[in-house]
């Protein structure tokens, strides 16, 4: 059974979550961009372990971006509010694509794009997201993933065990 959640709330969760602004290409760097803060953790590229990464949020006025840097690579998040939406900087054709779905484990504290194509382990901002909405549908969650259609927007998002439909 799929549930319908609020897509700024999940936007919101994954948002923070997340952290990436634009890499070294010059269609996403946004000179006018805002600093939003800095995170020294850990992050995994396609299912491997976590290793080291600092993960920026920049806020460009259309968009906030969370740059990934995890050794020599650079993975860039852009994340819309109207309407809300997900895309990555593919560096093969130098454009955003949409990304095809996005999830949130409250146990391990990780965010993960894509599958585990990019996750972000944040050992502090998912239980305050836990906290700030303890009155919300995630009491009692572990994980929460959404599913993006072709333009970049939520279609569909579940919660634990329902989540198993959303792979299908």
């Amino acid at each position: 059974m799929l549930l319908r959640l609020n897509p700024l709330l999940l936007a919101g969760l994954m948002i923070s979550a997340l952290a990436s602004p634009p890499p070294a290409s010059a269609a996403q760097q946004a000179p006018e961009a805002k600093l939003l803060y800095s995170l020294s953790t850990q992050c995994a590229l396609k299912g491997a372990a976590p290793v080291p990464c600092t993960v920026e949020a920049m806020d460009t006025g259309a968009a906030t971006l969370y740059r990934h840097r995890i050794g020599n690579s650079v993975e860039t998040v852009r994340i819309t509010a109207e309407p809300v939406t997900m895309a990555i900087w593919a560096h093969d054709t130098k454009n955003w694509q949409p990304l095809r779905g996005a999830s949130a484990r409250f146990s391990t504290n990780t965010v993960c794009f894509n599958g585990e194509d990019l996750c972000v382990v944040n050992p502090n901002y998912l239980n305050s997201v836990r906290e700030d909405r303890a009155n919300t549908r995630l009491q009692g969650r572990d994980l929460v993933m959404v599913h993006f259609g072709r333009d970049g927007r939520v279609d569909a998002s579940c919660y634990d065990d329902a989540c198993a439909q959303l792979l299908k």
